[in-house]
C-alpha cells in the first residue's frame, strides 16, 4: 500500500507534570478482541479521517467523538508520525493538560458478535481511559505509538 493510499488517522496525547515526572492520558481499546488484553490494547485516542481533512482538525474533533470531551487548549506540540503494523499512518500532537477520566463519555461503535451469529452489539471506542507513567505507557501502548512516548519524553526533557 502506498502512502498516498494508506489509512491514516490523527490524534492528541495530553500529558502533565507530576512529582513522578510525566504522565499520559491513554485509552484502552473497546471491544471483545481487547477485553482480556493490556500490553498492545492502550492507544493515543485517535480516529481516522479523509485526505480532504487537515490532520490536526481531525485529531481535535477525534478527541471530542472518541471521550466526549472538547478537547484542550494549550500549545500542542507535534509528535510527527507512525507507520502502525497493518499500515495505518498516525499523526499525534501532545498537549498539556489535565483531565478527569471519570469525566469521560465514550463514543461507540457497532460490530457482529459473536462471529457469524447475525447479531450486532455496541461497544465503546474506548472501554476506559487512565493517566500512565511513560514507562508504564510503554509497555501497553500499541507498538509503534511508543514513539510518540519518546518524542515527547525527548521534547519535555
Amino acid at each position: 500500500m502506498t502512502a498516498s493510499r494508506a489509512r491514516r488517522s490523527a490524534g492528541l496525547l495530553l500529558f502533565r507534570r507530576t512529582d513522578d515526572g510525566l504522565e499520559v492520558l491513554l485509552g484502552h481499546m473497546g471491544g471483545p478482541f481487547f477485553a482480556k488484553r493490556d500490553a498492545g490494547a492502550w492507544t493515543v485516542p485517535k480516529g481516522e479521517y479523509n485526505p480532504d481533512e487537515p490532520a490536526w482538525d481531525a485529531a481535535r474533533r477525534e478527541f471530542q467523538e472518541e471521550l466526549g470531551l472538547p478537547p484542550p487548549d494549550g500549545e500542542a506540540v507535534p509528535l510527527g508520525e507512525v507507520r502502525q503494523s497493518g499500515g495505518k499512518i498516525v499523526t499525534v500532537w501532545a498537549v498539556e493538560a489535565d483531565l478527569d477520566p471519570a469525566t469521560v463519555v465514550p463514543g461507540t461503535f457497532t460490530m457482529e458478535w459473536p462471529p457469524r451469529s447475525g447479531r450486532t452489539q455496541e461497544f465503546p471506542e474506548l472501554d476506559r481511559v487512565e493517566w500512565l507513567g511513560l514507562d508504564r505507557a510503554r509497555e501497553v501502548v500499541v507498538k509503534a505509538q511508543a514513539a510518540f512516548l519518546d518524542r515527547l519524553a525527548e521534547h519535555s526533557a
